[in-house]
């Protein structure tokens, strides 16, 4: 049976809902098959519910088909939503800075194949950014990204509710087109336009990742209930769902 959680996300009609937390394969609604790599464990959120535990070491990760219903140049507008809970200030696999890619859609391999990222740094990172956690939107090639962050003191074990907001299309006819948006447990954090590093989305091959993105770096941590839209979710609605998990 599903929870009350589950629920309220599905009646805002995502294009990919995994609750994780199992082994092997799981079926998201609407039918596109997440694969699990490494074994991950379990662990609880905390309404109860499973979610997958990642060591952060072993190259453990939830791999997902590209689709272009994941992809924000073909749908316009993309909220990416999960709940994520770091048990380390200091990651052991890191890149580039001191970060964590624990979920996106990029590929370094081939080229022209990075879309967006779910990112956190280590608190020993070389760029001052302690443990700051951030949302990019990449031009295929890769490079710098146009992102959203907010950098609060974590604590090791806590839950967050994450989500971020892409969309390509102006607010107004005075505005530059497309921002991200970044919320944390319901509450809009940072917002930054696509225009600041003449950011382009297009429309890869990659594979959707979780605990990982590029296979560079890996999480340690719990993950569950990743959720994708096709557009932009509100505030409020955003704000319901973290209402659903924590409350009661």
């Amino acid at each position: 049976m599903s929870s009350s959680y589950d629920q309220t996300v599905l009646s805002d009609d995502p294009v990919l809902f995994l609750g994780l937390g199992g082994a092997g394969t799981e079926v998201s609604p609407g039918g596109s098959v997440a694969t699990y790599h490494g074994s991950p464990g379990h662990t609880h959120l905390p309404n109860g519910d499973t979610a997958s535990l990642f060591d952060g070491t072993s190259g453990q990760y939830v791999e997902v088909p590209d689709s272009d219903a994941l992809s924000v140049s073909t749908t316009g507008a993309l909220t990416v939503e999960a709940w994520f809970r770091p048990d380390v200030l200091v990651f052991p696999r890191t890149e580039g800075s001191g970060y964590v890619h624990w979920l996106g859609k990029l590929t370094y391999a081939t080229v022209n194949q990075c879309e967006w990222v779910a990112r956190i740094y280590s608190a020993d990172n070389t760029e001052g950014r302690v443990n700051r956690v951030s949302g990019y939107v990449f031009n295929p090639p890769g490079g710098l990204g146009a992102g959203s962050y907010f950098q609060d003191p974590l604590r090791p074990g806590e839950w967050i509710h994450y989500a971020l907001v892409i969309t390509t299309a102006p607010d107004g006819p005075a505005q530059p087109p497309g921002h991200t948006e970044l919320y944390r447990d319901g509450r809009l954090r940072d917002r930054d336009a696509l225009a600041d590093y003449t950011i382009v989305p297009g429309n890869t091959t990659s594979p959707l990742r979780i605990g990982s993105a590029a296979l560079r770096s890996y999480f340690l941590g719990g993950i569950g209930k990743v959720a994708v839209y096709p557009r932009a979710l509100s505030a409020e609605r955003l704000a319901a769902h973290h209402t659903a998990m924590t409350v009661g």
